[in-house]
């Protein structure tokens, strides 16, 4: 048996994803050049993983090995008149605004939560809340280097190696490491946005305001009453905005327009007793919200407006040990409405308490071979994990087959794989491409086990 002598850090860890599931032991090393990569190609399977905000098994490799990438994050070029940054996989959204906004550029797409890195961006081709203006992650990137199984560096973009490029998208990391990318930033003249709430009475009337906001604001995102029934199904609210410009802003806020955001000082010191997220509690806080959304400023400062959640550090705790799952899931336009109500009506009669619900609308625009959004609806809900959790959503599964639609492989913890397969009929190309690439599955996860996107 040969022996790998790793000169990178290394340690034995247990991982899990965001939603607190599974908890996997793996090796996890903290590569900072490529030459740390390539040594890592001799210890058998491994995994490329960023901060760990995907939800479930999609950067767990049990029994195998991770690299972190969180010391690969340096800034390597910028143009400062046309907004293209040039940075390693493992800089995060968070460290772009931070160093960037102050100078009037801001991340072009980017999903709810700023914590995630630019390789994690890409494998999952992240979407937000600007998907029917601006497509998804694959909108704002030119191109990127992939070091592969093999241990070349290639350099992937539409015209070069575009196989190689269009799979990465959605391609969960299991093609090799990315290792820079070139990003395409947004100019901005304020760190604000102009926002509008608008309380829906049910579904009816939220889809109806969906598509009027489409008309007038690039973002858009609607709160859903969990809890709501019969008449007042689809009960929410919508918040929708644009990037504020200077003459938008009240005097005070023009003093300084750039503001960065604050560090997150709220936190969740422990795993909550799961016994506190129950019918009254999510009824009490649906209210809550309900009151709270509606009733919204009409500046808000961008932590508010796409990173709510980011103020409170490890908030995924409050879900309690046994963890939570996001199920989201996209229906195509047509017979979308009717669609939408049975799912949520299935959803208020399962016994099992959603936590919360959002809605949106996904518009045109291609992206990777496994990217999740297509046009139409999508809806994200939080469940704490029950024993009756599973069932039912292999029941949602094959509802969400049967209408068109399909489920994000990014948050995904339950699909199986021909569930999988069925909604994703181009993974047969991916999968070639995968072969052609990596043939011998050096680059797994138990997501890839799970769904059947291991080659071996």
């Amino acid at each position: 048996m040969s022996i790998v002598r790793f000169t990178m850090q290394s340690s034995e860890e247990t991982l899990s994803g965001w939603g607190n599931i599974p908890h996997v032991a793996s090796q996890v090393f903290y590569p900072q050049t490529a030459r740390d990569i390539r040594t890592a190609l001799d210890a058998g399977k491994i995994l490329p993983r960023g901060l760990g905000r995907s939800y479930a098994d999609q950067a767990t490799n049990r029994a195998h090995h991770i690299l972190k990438m969180e010391k690969m994050n340096h800034f390597l070029a910028f143009d400062a008149e046309k907004g293209v940054l040039q940075c390693e996989a493992g800089v995060s959204l968070e460290e772009i605004i931070d160093h960037f906004a102050p100078r009037g550029w801001f991340p072009l797409i980017t999903p709810g939560t700023k914590f995630i890195t630019i390789g994690g961006a890409i494998a999952n081709d992240v979407h937000g809340k600007a998907h029917h203006a601006d497509g998804s992650f694959v909108n704002c990137v030119y191109d990127f280097t992939i070091l592969l199984a093999n241990g070349e560096i290639v350099r992937a973009s539409r015209d070069e190696n575009a196989d190689l490029f269009w799979a990465n998208f959605g391609g969960l990391g299991l093609l090799g490491t990315i290792l820079t990318a070139t990003l395409q930033l947004r100019k901005i003249e304020t760190t604000y946005f102009v926002q509008k709430a608008v309380a829906a009475r049910n579904l009816d009337e939220m889809l109806a305001a969906i598509d009027v906001s489409e008309q007038t604001y690039t973002s858009s995102v609607a709160w859903i009453d969990s809890m709501a029934k019969g008449k007042n199904l689809g009960r929410g609210v919508l918040t929708m905005g644009n990037h504020a410009l200077l003459k938008d802003l009240p005097p005070k806020l023009r003093t300084n327009p750039l503001k960065l955001g604050k560090k997150a000082k709220l936190s969740v010191p422990f795993y909550l007793p799961s016994f506190t997220l129950n019918t009254l509690t999510v009824k009490i806080l649906n209210t809550a919200l309900y009151i709270m959304q509606k009733n919204g400023a009409p500046i808000a400062h961008y932590d508010k407006f796409f990173y709510p959640l980011d103020m409170i550090n490890n908030w995924n705790r409050g879900y309690g040990k046994r963890g939570f799952i996001q199920y989201q899931f996209v229906l195509p336009m047509e017979r979308g409405p009717e669609n939408i109500r049975k799912i949520l009506t299935e959803i208020t009669q399962s016994g099992c308490v959603p936590f919360l619900n959002v809605l949106k609308k996904f518009g045109k625009g291609q992206g990777g071979l496994l990217s999740f959004p297509f046009e139409g609806y999508t809806f994200a809900i939080d469940f704490p994990i029950t024993k009756q959790l599973k069932p039912f959503t292999q029941k949602m599964d094959k509802m969400v087959l049967d209408m068109g639609g399909r489920i994000y492989l990014g948050k995904d913890a339950y699909l199986d794989e021909p569930t999988f397969k069925a909604m994703y009929p181009q993974h047969k190309d991916w999968l070639d491409i995968k072969k052609k690439y990596d043939p011998r599955d050096v680059f797994s996860s138990d997501l890839s086990r799970r769904l059947g996107l291991a080659q071996v």
